[in-house]
């Protein structure tokens, strides 16, 4: 993936500080977990029409967690060479062994088939196309330019499968919003990949920044946002969501202007932005969707 990682991440990353958990969490950069939460939980109380039972929230949150971390494992799996030849990313190997890293993403994958499987039928009957999905992710750079959009797909897979795991069916409104997160990913992934820019065109990988360019590429990140932010409002619509929902939005369409406005910024103005713009536009979408329905 592109994400960026903090000054502390790339540090820590090469003396091998912490233990095998911190090394772990690392790896699989757990902290990005609050990107795509928020919205899986966003979609469980649309579809509770308030507050879900403990039963199926844990177990949402559960799947969630095992599905990222086996997803994040696989693309360490698949791009272990790769991620060595990287300057941004030539230490990552070194967090934790192959072995550790095969024997988690079996452990994990596992973890979250188990736990579709107890939510309902129709989540148990979807979770290997999930899997499927966010697996096939890792694979897309060495054929497609359209790589940001398959990252975006693999994330989008949260609130629909929420949306499943609380009415047992697929609606046009967690589609809809599914579309929006893959605007919002593709996007801001088109931003960071801007970083390997040098890197993915000596090695001739397939990026839709190196195909367009740096320029064009920092404004069809603008319309995809654009097409994010329309998303929110249309699932507010379909979702017959209220006024407190939609006072969130202003909100969201600042936090996307600010990330815009610090994408020609040095790394660390590039990390603030994927950390504060993107991490505040998913708790914001969570907080609004909450208080219009629980308030």
């Amino acid at each position: 993936m592109s994400f960026a990682m903090d000054a502390k991440d790339r540090q820590g990353d090469r003396i091998g500080l912490g233990g095998p958990l911190s090394r772990f969490l690392r790896l699989i950069r757990f902290s990005h977990t609050i990107f795509a939460l928020p919205f899986a939980l966003g979609a469980l109380v649309v579809a509770a029409n308030g507050l879900p039972s403990l039963r199926t929230f844990l177990l949402v949150v559960v799947c969630m967690v095992f599905a990222r971390t086996a997803a994040m494992l696989f693309n360490r799996l698949v791009d272990w060479s790769l991620d060595q030849r990287n300057p941004r990313t030539a230490s990552r190997h070194l967090l934790v062994s192959k072995p550790a890293v095969l024997v988690s993403l079996v452990l994990s994958s596992a973890g979250f088939v188990l736990a579709a499987a107890a939510i309902n039928r129709l989540t148990f009957l979807l979770a290997p196309v999930g899997m499927a999905i966010i697996f096939f992710y890792s694979f897309t750079k060495r054929f497609t330019s359209a790589t940001h959009f398959f990252l975006g797909l693999a994330l989008a897979v949260a609130p629909v499968g929420a949306w499943v795991a609380q009415t047992g069916r697929v609606d046009l409104a967690p589609l809809v919003l599914g579309a929006g997160v893959i605007c919002w990913v593709a996007g801001f992934d088109l931003i960071y990949a801007t970083q390997d820019f040098d890197f993915d065109r000596r090695e001739g990988i397939r990026s839709l920044v190196v195909k367009l360019g740096i320029t064009h590429s920092l404004r069809l990140a603008q319309l995809l946002h654009f097409g994010m932010f329309a998303a929110l409002i249309a699932f507010g619509i379909l979702a017959e969501l209220g006024l407190f929902y939609y006072c969130g939005m202003p909100l969201v369409a600042v936090a996307l202007f600010y990330e815009h406005k610090t994408e020609k910024l040095d790394l660390g103005g590039i990390n603030r932005a994927f950390f504060q713009s993107n991490a505040f536009v998913s708790a914001v979408f969570l907080v609004a969707v909450c208080v219009d329905r629980l308030v």
